[in-house]
């Protein structure tokens, strides 16, 4: 049976992520909710300004996914240095905390793999996207260096998803013409779900990737490659 650490396991991405795989494997979650719905394995942990007790761990891990993020939209002039350092100590270095405080776990399992999140507004320039582009972009480059880094015991790759249907993203989302205008920006026509991005964690969690690091999953409804015409 494999190990995974599942870093905000309490909605969304990571709670579908950590309800599919605790059906086989045996799974350990963080958040800052003091409960998790999919494991007893659960450890209450402010990404953004604490450092992961790494006690809690087991011996070793073979995989671990930070699933983490932030959606603050606001024109740049409008953003303050303290926008900018929140959305960079949640999204990159709340990352590194875990990471720094899991590796050694990870390094004791035969093969083991890290997945990151990232966003299509890093590839893709967007308006009132600053903070959280920067912060992302900064993941991307983590993502990259570590796969260097941490080769070959320890394949690291990320996933860069459009808007998705999220609490996390509930605010873009409230009404029926805000559902569809999103949609329409997506040449499948369509906004994300997150059992589709937990699948494709699990894929690259899986030794199904195991020729797969240093990579960024572009998987947004085609938003950062494709145009439409007519």
């Amino acid at each position: 049976m494999s190990s995974f650490l599942i870093v905000g396991a309490s909605s969304g991405i990571g709670q579908v992520l950590a309800q599919r795989l605790a059906q086989t494997h045996a799974v350990w979650t963080a958040s800052r909710q003091p409960a998790s719905p999919s494991t007893a394995r659960h450890v209450v942990w402010d990404a953004a300004t604490e450092p992961f007790p790494a006690k809690t761990l087991p011996d070793d891990l073979d995989g671990l996914v930070y699933c983490p993020g932030s959606i603050r939209l606001s024109p740049f002039q409008r953003l303050t240095d303290e926008a900018f350092r929140d959305d960079f100590e949640l999204n990159l270095l709340g990352a590194v905390r875990v990471i720094r405080a899991a590796l050694p776990a990870l390094k004791a399992a035969p093969a083991s793999s890290i997945v990151l999140f990232s966003t299509v507004a890093v590839g893709v320039g967007m308006p009132m996207h600053a903070s959280v582009a920067a912060a992302k972009g900064a993941v991307e480059g983590l993502t990259r260096a570590l796969a260097a880094e941490l080769a070959p015991g320890i394949r690291v790759n990320a996933i860069a998803p459009s808007l998705t249907d999220t609490p996390l993203a509930s605010g873009l989302l409230k009404t029926d013409r805000q559902r569809e205008a999103a949609a329409e920006r997506h040449p499948l026509g369509r906004v994300g779900q997150a059992g589709e991005l937990a699948a494709a964690a699990m894929y690259l969690l899986s030794t199904e990737a195991s020729w797969m690091t240093g990579q960024i999953l572009r998987l947004d409804g085609g938003m950062s490659h494709v145009r439409r015409f007519g």
